[in-house]
């Protein structure tokens, strides 16, 4: 068993019987009294952001995490369905799993995160891009912003919306980030 003297970024471990992701964490000594270990994680099954604050030498339950390609082909009323890409194993999973799930197109490659010892699966990414093609969006009228930054609703295949530049239009195929549902360019 390991304790707070172990820890470093990314590490996987049981806070409260859930398991966690360390994010960040800090040896403090005080003038007077035992040296403590401030932490800051992330709950793997909620997706939350956690504090917490122990005597360094805790004793800390680390678990082991794999991550395991998968694609997805297809939504129903049962829920986002996956393949393994080597065993061809499929699951299926809710969309509380799946982070920005209206920016997934069928065939899309995405990686999970499974809990080894369980075999749980923990949380469904995206790359860090998907390239998707606009179906709808308004378009820009000459002179019609005195600024440069000017945005626009732009819908996209998978019916997700996101805010583009004036110069995008129908059809065009854009680059978006999946972290923050941003526009990253054009593809030409």
């Amino acid at each position: 068993m390991a304790d707070t003297g172990d820890f470093k970024n990314g590490t996987f471990f049981l806070f409260n019987g859930k398991p966690c992701q360390l994010i960040y964490f800090q040896h403090v000594k005080p003038g007077k009294g035992n040296t403590i270990v401030r932490t800051r994680f992330k709950d793997l099954e909620t997706g939350k952001i956690l504090e917490n604050t122990y005597l360094a030498g805790t004793r800390i339950d680390f678990i082991t995490v794999e991550r395991r390609p998968y694609q997805f082909l297809y939504k129903d009323d049962m829920g986002y369905h996956f393949m393994h890409k080597e065993t061809f194993e499929q699951i299926d999973l809710g969309e509380d799993f799946i982070e920005n799930a209206d920016l997934m197109k069928d065939g899309q490659d995405v990686e999970m995160m499974f809990w080894a010892d369980e075999d749980k699966c923990l949380t469904c990414e995206l790359p860090q891009f998907v390239e998707l093609k606009i179906t709808y969006t308004e378009p820009a009228v000459k002179g019609n912003t005195a600024s440069t930054n000017a945005l626009k609703e732009a819908t996209l295949e998978t019916g997700a919306k996101v805010m583009v530049p004036l110069f995008v239009n129908e059809g065009d195929v854009i680059r978006v980030k999946t972290v923050d549902r941003s526009y990253g360019e054009r593809v030409r």
